[in-house]
């Protein structure tokens, strides 16, 4: 009974774009991003509670609280990037997954395989990072 392994990318880059193989590595892999920081939160969580306890020394207690700080800024960002990773599920239900929002062009699997929450191109995140720029500059 073989194991039922990933295909990997570059078998799948041979066939036509958004093929239903390729939605479904996608879909796997956008998956368990989500489950990982899912699993990370909660072990945030559960240290967060097992921590609570008075220490009688301020510099430990600063210490405590720039730790617990640090760790509900990560959680915030963490929570954000779970609503992309849905957002991207949606996508791949949706049927436009992969394709840049801005120029309806396929994004390359290549990019969508480092960062599968993409919704541009390289040339259109590169135009939306000058652009940004710019303006930061004023």
């Amino acid at each position: 009974m073989g194991e039922n392994k990933p295909i990997p990318l570059s078998k799948l880059e041979k066939e036509p774009f958004m093929s239903e193989r390729q939605q479904e590595y996608f879909r796997a892999k956008l998956l368990a991003w989500k489950e990982d920081i899912l699993k990370e939160s909660r072990e945030t969580l559960q240290n967060l509670q097992t921590e609570n306890l008075v220490l009688p020394d301020a510099a430990d207690r600063a210490s405590t609280e720039t730790d617990r700080s640090l760790e509900l800024r990560t959680r915030d960002r963490q929570r954000k990037l779970i609503a992309k990773i849905e957002a991207a599920l949606k996508r791949i239900d949706d049927g436009i997954y992969g394709y840049c929002e801005e120029t309806g062009e396929p994004i390359s699997l290549r990019r969508l395989d480092a960062r599968p929450i993409a919704t541009l191109s390289v040339e259109a995140q590169e135009r939306h990072e000058r652009r940004e720029k710019v303006y930061r500059d004023d």
